[in-house]
């Protein structure tokens, strides 16, 4: 598979083949590091956040990105201004949000709508007494401060898109918010890392071939006397996820990111592959893209440069989309996964190589790839430079774990 000479990166900043079989994780140099951009809307726990994909449409449980079709805010009160609104202007005030964060926004409205009436009160614009009572049953029903948080931001973004004031400065609302963090306040749960050696056992138990049950004539398994059956092919489904599984860890990325990448954004590179990302969480508005480094490994079963190749090259994707689903008849569908499937992706290949589930997510390769580089000696600003991390703060929260044991005295005691 032949992909473009990047643009704007020269040969030898990328890092070469690796003796010990997985590509060095972090390319050499630094980058001016920011201070960090605040997200909209804070998505909950990695549980809560990656959660919703498990078990849905496909044999595989995957999600498409079109099957949702476009967010109509309007009709659930969050940006009702655009009801009255000329078509391409509301385009453009939809697109001053990402999908995801609208998504958001229209869950939490949603949820907050439907409490309103089962107590007869009004969501917009919604009362001191209407908020705090919707506050506190959160609160009681076991919700967690960041969920509650993600749920008050939309409810402010609704009553300011309309209009109407921020109901959540009334003194009563303050007061009962500051309550609730002191008494239920916890750290976020953060998304287990999937990293060597696990990552290798999960890339071996990725399917290779395809085989076929013999069939009657008319389509019908039988057990005596079967016609010759569809040779064995490449297992496209395991190719794929082999390609995703290491695109993602290698290359750090985000859920969103995997899912977004289409072919016009890989390019090729004298030490392996370059990821232009035209967007992303730091990046929503595009104003410069952001390259990601994919170097080859030295085991070419361990190469995401290998891997995706491979990929490409039997589903025979040549534009569009790079990661997509695959049919039962395992041929590969025209349009990309949802970003919510790489949860179900991860799970699906750790359950097939035997590993527990829980506290995986689709964020666990780009946690994975903070913390092995971690352990084998990067630096932060190492990490960073391909994390794109704009806070050091922020990767920190990734390796606080292992970080604990360096150079403690706890661990020199003599006891």
């Amino acid at each position: 598979m032949a992909f473009p000479a990047p643009s704007g990166v020269p040969a030898g900043t990328l890092n070469a083949t690796d003796p010990d079989g997985i590509a060095n994780l972090v390319g050499p140099g630094e980058r001016d590091l920011k201070s960090a951009i605040p997200y909209v809307v804070d998505l909950g726990s990695a549980g809560e956040r990656d959660g919703v994909g498990d078990g849905l449409n496909g044999g595989e449980g995957l999600i498409d990105a079109t099957d949702e079709g476009q967010l109509q805010l309007a009709s659930v009160g969050v940006l009702p201004e655009l009801a009255g609104m000329p078509e391409r202007e509301a385009a453009y005030a939809r697109a001053a949000r990402a999908e995801n964060t609208l998504r958001g926004y229209r869950s939490d409205w949603a949820d907050f709508t439907t409490w309103c009436t089962a107590h007869d009160a009004d969501p917009m614009p919604a009362t001191p007494a209407a908020l705090t009572g919707y506050l506190v049953a959160l609160a009681q029903a076991g919700a967690k401060v960041g969920t509650l948080s993600r749920r008050l931001s939309s409810i402010k973004f609704a009553h300011a898109s309309a209009g109407h004031p921020d109901p959540a400065t009334h003194p009563r609302v303050m007061a009962v918010w500051e309550g609730i963090r002191r008494v239920h306040g916890a750290p976020p749960e953060q998304a287990a890392p999937l990293m060597p050696p696990l990552l290798f056992d999960v890339l071996a138990a990725c399917p290779t071939t395809r085989t076929w049950p013999a069939t009657t004539a008319t389509g019908q398994r039988r057990r005596s006397a079967p016609r010759a059956a569809r040779p064995p092919e490449p297992d496209l489904t395991g190719a794929r996820d082999r390609a995703l599984l290491l695109v993602g860890f290698v290359g750090a990325l985000r859920r969103s990111e995997l899912t977004a990448l289409d072919m016009a954004d890989v390019a090729e590179h004298p030490n392996g592959l370059v990821l232009s990302l035209p967007r992303s969480k730091t990046n929503q508005t595009g104003e410069h893209a952001e390259l990601v480094v994919l170097p080859r490994a030295g085991n070419p079963d361990r190469c995401p440069v290998v891997a995706l190749q491979r990929w490409l090259e039997l589903a025979g994707i040549t534009e569009g989309p790079v990661f997509r689903g695959v049919t039962k008849a395992n041929r590969a569908g025209d349009r990309r996964l949802h970003p919510e499937s790489v949860t179900t992706l991860v799970k699906g290949a750790l359950g097939r190589a035997g590993a527990p589930t829980t506290g995986y997510s689709g964020h666990s390769l780009r946690a994975g790839f903070v913390t092995y580089a971690h352990l084998r000696g990067s630096s932060d600003r190492a990490i960073a430079h391909q994390t794109r991390h704009r806070s050091m703060a922020s990767l920190g929260g990734y390796v606080r774990i292992s970080h604990a044991w360096t150079d403690n005295a706890a661990t020199s005691l003599g006891l």
